[in-house]
């Protein structure tokens, strides 16, 4: 396993995805339902939130947190709501969107090296033959050295730790050119040196425009991270300005046990 190293400042201001925030860059989720076979997942979910914030999506096991995420990088299907960005349906621009899943979901052992993995966020922006240009070499270059990859990029992912496969997912998105990152548990099996580079890579990439939803179980390190947060619990129960909406009855609200959760 190769060791973490201290991670600089990062550059994320010289990839082109980054922007101002305006009101044109606005995720809008609308009375979304979501159901896994007969249970419902998720019920009544509102709200709205523009580029150049940082989310964190907090609950409790089984409160929906994943599954918000995975609908709105159109992997699952809503029985009820819309979704839109920039005022389009999710399937005119889900090239804009990347998803991270959790670490632990991905097998370590697939033949992949950094520079593959990164490579894989231009797929979307390949011409009808997928064939690269010159500038999808630049985007993924300029990928690796935002998250100062350089010297991994021909690594295996069971090779890296936990922290430096967190950042070559990152670098996949922004090589995407992606506007909203949804990263699920991203801090999960981190030591303490991997979370503290990751919590700067996250809040460099919202002063610099993009838009971040992140499933996350560590409430001591919200009001750190997060500058906006959402409480699930299967229905939303708090949103806002996390020095307004992370409060203990919210807490309360998105913690305490749900009715069908209790087995006789």
């Amino acid at each position: 396993m190769v060791e973490s190293s201290p991670l600089s400042p990062l550059p994320i201001t010289s990839l082109g995805a980054s922007h101002t925030p305006d009101a044109a860059h606005e995720l809008q989720v609308e009375d979304l339902h979501v159901h896994h076979g007969k249970i419902c997942a998720l019920a009544e979910v509102s709200f709205s939130i523009g580029c150049g914030h940082c989310v964190g999506v907090l609950g409790q096991n089984g409160a929906g947190k994943s599954t918000l995420l995975k609908s709105i990088a159109g992997l699952l299907p809503t029985v009820k709501g819309h979704i839109h960005w920039r005022g389009l349906p999710l399937n005119k621009v889900r090239s804009e969107i990347a998803y991270l899943p959790q670490i632990d979901s991905i097998d370590p052992y697939f033949p992949l090296t950094v520079e593959g993995m990164v490579d894989m966020g231009r797929y979307p922006h390949l011409g009808e033959h997928a064939r690269w240009r010159k500038l999808d070499r630049e985007v993924v270059e300029t990928a690796l050295e935002t998250l100062q990859l350089q010297d991994l990029r021909h690594r295996r992912l069971y090779q890296l730790s936990g922290g430096q496969r967190q950042r070559a997912q990152i670098a996949r998105a922004l090589a995407q050119e992606a506007h909203i990152l949804l990263l699920d548990e991203p801090f999960s099996g981190l030591d303490e040196p991997s979370q503290r580079m990751l919590i700067k890579v996250l809040r460099d990439l919202a002063d610099n425009g993009r838009l971040l939803l992140v499933c996350h179980h560590d409430l001591k390190a919200v009001p750190e991270i997060f500058d906006t947060v959402l409480l699930l619990n299967r229905k939303p129960v708090g949103f806002g300005r996390t020095e307004e909406a992370f409060t203990p009855e919210n807490l309360k609200a998105a913690f305490e046990r749900r009715p069908e959760d209790v087995h006789v």
